[in-house]
């Protein structure tokens, strides 16, 4: 700063409160565009660092994840980092890849680096346990939780979703509706399940067993469960597969068949995977995980905690919104 106050012809104390944007001071504009012009021109930086530990602030907050490994989660990521940066905050990224060692790591580095707190988000919606010195900052979760309920969380509303997608089906006229859920005891199968229960229950139609099965999450799961609702003497007329990694799975089945989509069988799916959802032939309707929504509200929270705002530590539900293509 003293270099550029040489060379604006300004006093140290001139450059500090501009270069700090200390704008209740009252300085002349043009004194302002002198120094900003003498310290681009010097290519000076002001030393981070040294601000956060004089301030206790440092403008970061922390991501671990190991999303960045994740085939469409990484909007989470976008999202926070979208709602930090209009807010003049930044993030530090570290990748975990699940491992707990690697995780206590990745934490410590970020407190190292005085970060004001920390997102953690999970690639799936599930319970997290965490290193315990991430008590040390503010720490909100995003897209899982802790069993514990020692920290605030954003994670979708699994049984608002499982309910949009039974309601289009329904609304298309369909009454016999297969189910192709995820391994059962996950958070998503449960609240899925319970969205397509609740709707079914609603509109006066049985529960069936034989038209909920499990396609274990993955293309071939899907293809054999579709294949066995479709054989079933009374089939279905619509398919809700739980992800659409199963609902490609359940396309093939159905085509195999002879039949076509929607025309004879609707298939509605979830998550909104991009690359499966969008190039599906027909186009895959599908209810969408808010993972950019979810990243953001997690900086939301955040920002409140940090502020000495009273959040608690509850669970925040995140609206899974249904995305219209031509499988219905």
């Amino acid at each position: 700063m003293k270099d550029v106050a040489l060379h604006a012809g300004v006093s140290r104390t001139a450059v500090s409160l501009v270069l700090n944007g200390r704008h209740s001071v009252s300085l002349a504009d043009e004194t302002r565009d002198r120094v900003l012009a003498a310290a681009a021109e010097l290519g000076y930086r002001p030393n981070a660092g040294a601000r956060a530990l004089a301030q206790q602030r440092s403008d970061w907050y922390g991501l671990v994840t190991e999303i960045v490994t994740a085939p469409f989660a990484v909007d989470i990521i976008k999202g926070a980092q979208d709602r930090a940066f209009a807010d003049e905050k930044y993030l530090l990224i570290a990748s975990t890849e699940s491992d707990r060692d690697a995780e206590t790591a990745a934490i410590e580095r970020l407190l190292e680096q005085r970060v004001e707190g920390l997102l953690y988000a999970a690639t799936w919606h599930r319970a997290v346990e965490l290193p315990e010195i991430a008590r040390e900052v503010p720490t909100v979760l995003v897209n899982c939780y802790d069993a514990e309920g020692r920290y605030p969380a954003i994670v979708p509303d699994e049984r608002v979703g499982g309910r949009r997608a039974t309601e289009r089906l329904l609304a298309a006229g369909h009454r016999r509706i297969g189910f192709v859920n995820l391994d059962p005891d996950i958070p998503a199968a449960v609240g899925r399940r319970v969205g397509y229960h609740e709707v079914l229950g609603e509109a006066g139609i049985a529960l069936d067993e034989s038209l909920e099965i499990s396609g274990h999450a993955t293309a071939d799961g899907g293809y054999v469960a579709a294949s066995a609702l479709l054989d079933l003497a009374d089939p279905p007329t619509a398919i809700f597969c739980a992800n659409d990694r199963m609902a490609m799975g359940a396309y093939d089945a159905i085509k195999e068949r002879g039949l076509r989509i929607p025309q004879d069988v609707a298939v509605i799916g979830f998550d909104n995977q991009e690359l499966i959802a969008a190039y599906l032939r027909p186009g895959l309707t599908t209810v969408a995980l808010p993972f950019g929504q979810m990243g953001a509200q997690g900086v939301d929270l955040l920002a409140a905690m940090i502020a000495g705002q009273s959040t608690g530590t509850g669970t925040v539900t995140v609206d899974c919104p249904l995305l219209e293509r031509a499988s219905v």
